[in-house]
């Protein structure tokens, strides 16, 4: 119980400090949030867990697949926001586009024999 705690905070303290350093300057905290911070730790974790590199390296893969869908979430959201839009119906609809990308995107890989 108590690493799962650890894993709880550690997790917690790196998005509380891209908020706050995102409050003070939003371009340090668009770098510390770019960085693949979430997926070392979750690689981190997934190795400590297992000891199973073969995990780690799946893992690794797979999220080299699918990043790039996900920048259809950020640019998205700019455009709505930019264009007028409150911030609510901006996520929202940002994350119904970056939804429909992530299932084209997989279609297409799938297409390109790509196995995710």
């Amino acid at each position: 119980m108590g690493y799962y705690a650890l894993k709880i905070i550690i997790s917690a303290i790196l998005i509380v400090a891209i908020s706050e350093i995102g409050k003070r300057s939003s371009f340090f905290g668009a770098i510390l949030a770019s960085l693949p911070l979430t997926s070392i730790l979750a690689i981190s974790w997934l190795y400590f867990d297992t000891k199973d590199v073969a995990k780690v390296m799946d893992l690794s893969i797979g999220i080299f697949w699918v990043v790039l869908p996900s920048l259809v979430f950020f640019l998205s959201l700019f455009l709505f926001i930019k264009n007028g839009v409150a911030f609510l119906p901006s996520m929202f609809s940002s994350v119904v586009i970056m939804s429909i990308s992530y299932t084209g995107y997989i279609y297409a890989l799938e297409k390109f024999e790509v196995k995710l």
